[in-house]
C-alpha cells in the first residue's frame, strides 16, 4: 500500500487535505490538529498513511509524522474504534498526549473526541496501556535531565519516573518530588497509577 504521499499541498479542510503529487491531487483524510500544522496551500509536505479499504471506497490517512501514524495503527487495533474514531481522538490530543493519557488512565481526556465515549475510552486504555510505555513520548525523551535531581527518591523506579514525567510536564522538580513521595502505598503500585495518583496531588 501507499507509506507516503509526498507533494504540494492543493487545499485544506478540517478533516481532509489535497495533496498535488506529479499533476495528480490526492484526497488525503486528517485530523484537526494534523489540519492545523499543515503547511499552508503550495508548500511541500510529506504525510505518512495508512491505506482504508472499504467495499465502497479506498481512503487515506495521512499524518505528520510516524509517531502519529503509530499509535493511530494501535487505536484501530482496539475493538470499536476505526479510523475514522483514532482520527477524532487525534483531532484532540496529540500523539504524545494520548499515550500519556493511556499510560495514565486519563478517560476523561480521551472523551473529548467527538464519538467516544467512557466505555470505548476505558476499552481503549485497558488494551493499549501494557503496549504503551513512557519511553515511547517526547516525556521519556527528557528522562536523564532530571534523574540527577531526583537521586533523593531511592531505590523506587515507580517515583523516579513519575517524578521525571511531571517535571518534563513543566511541574517544578520539587513539587513534583513532594507529591511522589505523599503517595500511600507506592511500591504496590505500577508506574502509570504513581503517574496518576501524583497528578491528582498537584491540584
Amino acid at each position: 500500500m501507499i507509506a507516503y504521499v509526498k507533494g504540494i499541498v492543493d487545499d485544506i479542510a478540517e478533516d481532509n487535505t489535497v495533496i498535488d503529487v506529479g499533476g495528480i491531487g490526492y484526497n488525503v483524510k486528517i485530523s484537526a490538529d494534523t489540519a492545523a500544522r499543515l503547511p499552508g496551500i503550495g508548500e511541500k509536505v510529506k504525510l505518512y498513511t495508512y491505506t482504508n479499504v472499504r467495499e465502497d471506497a479506498i481512503q487515506l490517512f495521512g499524518f505528520l509524522s510516524k509517531n502519529d501514524l503509530d499509535i493511530f495503527k494501535r487505536c484501530i487495533t482496539v475493538n470499536g474504534i476505526g479510523p475514522k474514531g483514532a482520527q477524532a481522538i487525534l483531532s484532540v490530543l496529540d500523539a504524545d498526549s494520548l499515550r500519556f493519557a493511556i499510560i495514565s488512565g486519563d478517560v476523561k481526556a480521551i472523551t473529548k473526541a467527538p464519538g467516544i465515549g467512557a466505555r470505548t475510552a476505558e476499552r481503549l486504555i485497558l488494551e493499549l496501556k501494557d503496549k504503551i510505555k513512557i519511553e515511547d513520548t517526547a516525556i521519556g525523551m527528557e528522562i536523564e535531565s532530571t534523574r540527577a535531581e531526583n537521586a533523593g527518591l531511592g531505590d523506587s523506579p515507580q517515583k523516579r519516573e513519575a517524578v521525571e514525567a511531571l517535571v518534563s510536564l513543566g511541574y517544578g522538580n520539587a513539587e513534583a518530588v513532594k507529591a511522589v513521595n505523599a503517595i500511600e502505598g507506592i511500591e504496590t503500585m505500577d508506574s502509570g497509577a504513581v503517574l496518576k495518583a501524583a497528578l491528582k496531588k498537584m491540584f
